[in-house]
């Protein structure tokens, strides 16, 4: 929702970009949600991709390198078959989280309906929980679909224990290209972060743009603070409980290769499939008159389920990459699994469980949708905030709201990165003694 109210607010008939270019982008329909989902979807399949390189063997390129291999051949026969599987992981990840979708599509579809605004408006608007479960189902097939392709993929991890890291290259055109691409894609996922920014220091968008700070004022006297006190617990405590699970069900599934290992695989993932609107439905009709309903426990179970499929798939591809030959070596020298996964094969992905947990705490600060059916006045999340300001037309109120969640987010993220920094200089100080 967010994402395509920062596409309206910069490129809508009476946007920010639109009034001082005095340009009509016409941002309504296929377009806006093309760029909308892009916005939405990029950073999780970024954020898997780049964690699956990190484990990436340099020796293979330096031996191709020697032998006169061109780097369009290394990238062709090393590259893309190390990357083969996370690639369809990520695909399947980012075609599902388009797919079952509403947030963008409801603010700049116009007459361009997708099967998830439909659900939405059958279940939110006409409260028909019969289509609402109909369409739901329908979106199940992605997950059905990726198990399918894991199943017949055959991929195997490194031949080696250790890897060595990639050199940086020295090219200055390479470089330049590099960063090029890198800022231009910052740029565009710094959009969302600009229109609430102006949005939330101004007094009426779009009449009166003058600056002012009586917005944050009004939305910390509306029981803010308690609300994202609320939030806080929650992302914490999934984020803890979340990567803890992720690991266990990635090393079941990953290492420990049997029939039930494939259902628990097509488990995981289907979570990714499931629209959080059906998601929190399921939880009312399920625990309506339970004790747990109306408590931060309910609200951490739905969101350890909505969010459970990203950090699984990266921890996943991540100990698929790992050398599979460990355990039998381990048990041929009498060593217990627990202490293969403790001593190796979780200081192996150290960097991969730091951004898990990011990724549950800064997803359950974010969510609207798994959580709108089961809140109420005592355990409501801050973010449920933004939907009832943008419904009555407060947009100011609902940028000041996600400037808030942006800068919790920004802390978290802010120690994941100094935590993997530190995590790096260990390794080049290992690797260094290890030489010596």
């Amino acid at each position: 929702i967010s994402n395509g109210m920062s596409l309206v607010i910069l490129f809508g008939n009476n946007g920010i970009v639109s009034k001082f270019l005095g340009i009509d982008f016409n941002i309504y329909g296929f377009v806006g949600i093309i760029l909308g989902e892009i916005l939405y979807a990029f950073p999780v399949a970024f954020l898997m991709l780049s964690d699956i390189i990190r484990y990436e063997d340099s020796v293979p390129y330096e031996a191709a390198s020697v032998l006169g291999v061109s780097k369009f051949n290394q990238f062709k026969d090393i590259t893309f078959p190390y990357l083969r599987k996370p690639l369809l992981s990520t695909l399947f990840a980012v075609f599902t989280l388009v797919v079952t979708d509403y947030g963008v599509p409801l603010m700049v579809g116009g007459k361009f309906t997708t099967l998830p605004v439909l659900m939405y408006q059958e279940v939110i608007g006409q409260l028909n929980f019969g289509k609402g479960a109909v369409y739901g189902t329908l979106l199940l097939l992605p997950a059905v679909i990726a198990f399918l392709i894991d199943f017949f993929n055959k991929d195997k991890g490194n031949s080696s224990y250790i890897t060595k890291k990639h050199p940086l290259s020295e090219n200055m055109t390479k470089k330049v290209f590099a960063y090029i691409g890198c800022v231009l894609l910052s740029l565009y996922s710094l959009l969302p972060v600009f229109a609430f920014g102006v949005l939330a220091f101004v007094k009426s968008y779009p009449n009166n743009m003058s600056f002012t700070l009586d917005n944050f004022i009004k939305v910390l006297n509306t029981r803010a603070g308690g609300y994202l006190v609320n939030s806080i617990i929650i992302a914490l405590v999934v984020a803890i409980i979340g990567v803890c699970i992720a690991i266990l069900t990635a090393y079941l599934s990953a290492r420990m290769k049997s029939k039930v290992s494939r259902f628990l695989h097509l488990s995981s993932i289907v979570s990714a499939a499931i629209p959080g609107v059906v998601l929190g439905l399921s939880y009312v009709l399920a625990f309506k008159s339970s004790f747990i309903y109306g408590t931060l426990i309910i609200l951490i179970m739905v969101n350890l389920i909505h969010f459970i499929s990203s950090p699984y798939l990266m921890m996943y591809n991540s100990l698929s990459k790992i050398n599979e030959n460990l355990e039998p070596v381990a048990n041929t020298m009498g060593i217990s699994k627990f202490l293969i996964i403790k001593d190796v094969l979780i200081p192996q992905c150290r960097e991969t469980i730091i951004e898990m947990f990011s990724y549950f705490f800064v997803n359950c600060m974010m969510t609207i949708s798994a959580v709108s059916f089961l809140v109420t006045a005592s355990n409501k999340p801050i973010s449920l905030m933004i939907n009832q300001f943008e419904a009555q037309m407060q947009l100011e109120y609902a940028a000041v709201v996600s400037i808030i969640i942006l800068l919790v987010n920004l802390i978290v993220k802010g120690v994941a990165h100094i935590l993997k920094k530190h995590i790096k200089n260990n390794n080049k100080e290992n690797l260094l003694d290890n030489e010596y």
